[in-house]
Parts: C-alpha cells; sequence; structure tokens
C-alpha cells in the first residue's frame, strides 16, 4: 500500500490546471501590464454593473378578485370653490338608495372650511381668518328641498299697502323718535345720523345682521378639506347648498307680488351664487406609496355659469403594497371620469354642487418589491466576468506577445 501511494500522488497531480510557473521564468512586458490594468478596470466597472442590476429594486403586481370588502373606505380631500362663500356651501354623503350615510366624523376623522379671496393680481389664493369646522349635513339637493325650506319662513309679499301697517315696528336702538320704526339696517343708520351718533358695534344690531354676514363674505370663496370615513358599499359624497342659503336667500321678497313669484326669484338667486368652478388640491382613498399615481391633484375645473353639477366617478381598486423589508399598506387607487350635468333654473334636475361618487372593485391588486435576481446570480455572474476577462486579456497578451516575437526573427533573418 505504501508503494502505490507516490503512483497515485502524481497521478493526483497530473490534474492540476493552475501549475506554477517560477518567477524567473516569467516574462515582463510593457503591454502586459498595460492589459493587467485593463483587466482590473473591466473586471471593476462590470462588476459594479452586475451588482447594480442584480439587486436593482422591480415591481410585480398581481390582480385578482377580492373576497372579501373592506369595511370602511378613508377619504382625504382638500377642494376649494372660489366662487361660494363658506356660509352657503355644507357637505354630505349618500348611500347608492340615496339615503343619508354618515361621515364617521371623530378626533382622527373632521372636515374643516376656511375663507378663501382669490387675489386678482396674481391669481393666488389669500386666506381670511381662521379655519373653522364644516358640520356635515342639511344640504340641499333638489328645488323641491330649497322651496320646502322657504316656504317655512315669513316673506312679506307687496300685495297692498295696508300690509305695511301690520309689520312688526323694529327698534331703533335708542336713536328713532317716539313710535318710530326702523324695520331695516338703513333705518337703523339714518336714524343715528340724524342724532349725530356713531353706529359702533352694527354686529348687534338685529336689521344688519345678515348685511355684516354677507358683507364679510362678499366676493369670497371657500376652501373645504379634511378626512372622511365612508361605507365601502358605494354612493357619495358632495359639497352642496347649505340650509343657511335658505336664509341667505329669503331676508326680502325682492318686489315678488306672490309666492310663486317669489319662490322662483330665489331659485334663480341660488344659481347665481353657485358657480362649482373648483379646484382639487388633493384627493385620497388611503395612504400614498411609492409610484402611487392621483390623477386629479392640482386640477381645476372651471364652469362658464353657475348652472352646473360637477360629477366625478370614481371606480375604487383596493391596494397592497409590500416593501422589501417586508412591510405592507392596505390603500386604494382609483380611475376617474368627469360629466358636467348642466341644469337650468325651474327645469327640476337638481342644484348645481360637486359631486364624487364611488364605487369599490371586487379586483384587489397586490404590489410587491423585490431585487431582479439576488445573490446567487451575482455570484455566478461575478465568476463569469473575471473569468472571462482574465481568459480574454491573456489570450490576447499571448497573440500580442507571439507577433512581436515573429517580427524579431524576421529582422534577424534580414
Amino acid at each position: 500500500t505504501k508503494a502505490t501511494m507516490p503512483d497515485f500522488s502524481d497521478r493526483l497531480r497530473n490534474l492540476d490546471s493552475h501549475s506554477f510557473v517560477s518567477k524567473e521564468f516569467r516574462v515582463y512586458t510593457l503591454q502586459g501590464a498595460v492589459l493587467s490594468i485593463v483587466t482590473l478596470v473591466s473586471i471593476f466597472y462590470l462588476l459594479l454593473t452586475e451588482l447594480r442590476y442584480n439587486f436593482q429594486t422591480i415591481i410585480t403586481e398581481q390582480v385578482h378578485v377580492n373576497g372579501t370588502s373592506s369595511r370602511g373606505l378613508e377619504v382625504d380631500f382638500d377642494i376649494t370653490l372660489p366662487n361660494i362663500p363658506c356660509n352657503l356651501l355644507s357637505i354630505d354623503a349618500n348611500d347608492p338608495t340615496g339615503q343619508t350615510q354618515s361621515l364617521h366624523l371623530d378626533k382622527s376623522h373632521h372636515v374643516w372650511k376656511h375663507r378663501v379671496k382669490v387675489n386678482e393680481e396674481t391669481g393666488g389664493m389669500e386666506f381670511r381668518g381662521r379655519r373653522t369646522k364644516l358640520e356635515p349635513g342639511s344640504t340641499f339637493l333638489e328645488e323641491e328641498h330649497l322651496k320646502t325650506a322657504l316656504e317655512g319662513m315669513e316673506i312679506r309679499f307687496n300685495e297692498d299697502e295696508a300690509s305695511s301697517d301690520e309689520e312688526e315696528c323694529g327698534s331703533c336702538y335708542g336713536a328713532g323718535e317716539e313710535d318710530e320704526c326702523c324695520n331695516t339696517c338703513e333705518d337703523v343708520k339714518r336714524t343715528y345720523q340724524k342724532k349725530g351718533w356713531q353706529l359702533k358695534d352694527i354686529k348687534n344690531v338685529k336689521q344688519c345682521q345678515h348685511e355684516v354676514k354677507k358683507g364679510n363674505e362678499e366676493g369670497e370663496g371657500c376652501n373645504v378639506h379634511g378626512v372622511v370615513a365612508l361605507d365601502s358599499g358605494g354612493g357619495n359624497f358632495h359639497l352642496a347648498p347649505s340650509r343657511e342659503m335658505s336664509d341667505a336667500l329669503g331676508d326680502d321678497s325682492g318686489g315678488a307680488k306672490d309666492m310663486n313669484e317669489w319662490f322662483n326669484t330665489m331659485i334663480h338667486r341660488a344659481f347665481e351664487n353657485w358657480n362649482v368652478t373648483h379646484t382639487i388640491h388633493k384627493i385620497r382613498f388611503g395612504d400614498s406609496y411609492p409610484g402611487h399615481v392621483h390623477q386629479l391633484d392640482g386640477k381645476t375645473r372651471a364652469i362658464p355659469d353657475g348652472h352646473g353639477m360637477y360629477q366625478y366617478y370614481f371606480k375604487i381598486v383596493p391596494t397592497r403594497y409590500q416593501f422589501l423589508n417586508g412591510t405592507t399598506i392596505q390603500t386604494n387607487q382609483y380611475s376617474v371620469t368627469e360629466h358636467l350635468r348642466h341644469v337650468n333654473p325651474g327645469s327640476n334636475r337638481g342644484l348645481p354642487g360637486v359631486f364624487f361618487f364611488y364605487e369599490v372593485s371586487p379586483l384587489h391588486v397586490e404590489i410587491v418589491e423585490g431585487y431582479r435576481k439576488g445573490w446567487v446570480a451575482f455570484f455566478t455572474s461575478v465568476c463569469a466576468i473575471i473569468g472571462g476577462v482574465v481568459t480574454t486579456m491573456g489570450m490576447l497578451d499571448q497573440f500580442l506577445h507571439s507577433q512581436r516575437g515573429a517580427s524579431g526573427k524576421d529582422g534577424l533573418v534580414l
């Protein structure tokens, strides 16, 4: 057995493909040094490129039918209507059957309104005063709703002169003569001017309260923003005329002779006061993720007149996004179509407003972040790059060295 061991070792040595060449037998040339530097630079560049390629983040999307539906839909929005005062505006939501649904306002869900004024020189928005909470509900969607509210108000009509004698005698706040009545804000101001007094606190004058409110918001618009929770069964939320519009419109008969004429006048005023030109600064149906597209952000829709009902139709697609570290976001994407529905006073097709109809899709999208290839493919590429570059440069070096040697021999023969 001992005799056979050297023979086996010799045979094993014959399989050595990495035979060592003694330093004294090596030939060092300038071209070899240049090729060595080129080899190192090429290997470094190719390895860096391969590293970036293999560990580049790619997105994989899968679509499947969702067997379960989410319990709620969170909406984050920021919308400005530059031509509608805040006191004439309200927000509400309906389910697909037209019944009112809750916006589920709590500590994390709220709606704010903020008075704005358009700067005529710059075209920018200037906020006025402090923002206040906007209580949902109490919106007018149909002309019948407005008519019902107006019919419950006491309106004075100029049917005969005798009716003026039966009117309530308003106070002149100490400035009028005995038995003098001040039924309007102008009457109060006139009596104070006759006395030479100054009307300091006009806000406390009953006859002037509407004038003060109207004056403060004249030429202003309203910014509405907040976060609400809607039912996932579909429906709509909308910005529409508030119940306070009936108070603002019904302060005076406008010279109408009867209820029908007065009602038609009020309807026309409602349309004139509700130009639904608006800007959507932001609208979200959940948290954002990398690459999330929000089609309506920053979009402005200008309406040439107030006789319009602007409608958005959203198809909500539940989406689950998974990051490289394994954390996930459950959110929603959406596609949207738009429609401007023209409504004229007296047509009974509805009142102006901005409506957002939504429907949740049964499809569910999963988006997963991942590496293009990973470590195994990277190490395989490393071996291929190093081996390929070294072999190629070695063959080139041998070829150049042989050519140089052949040229030297030819020179000796000559």
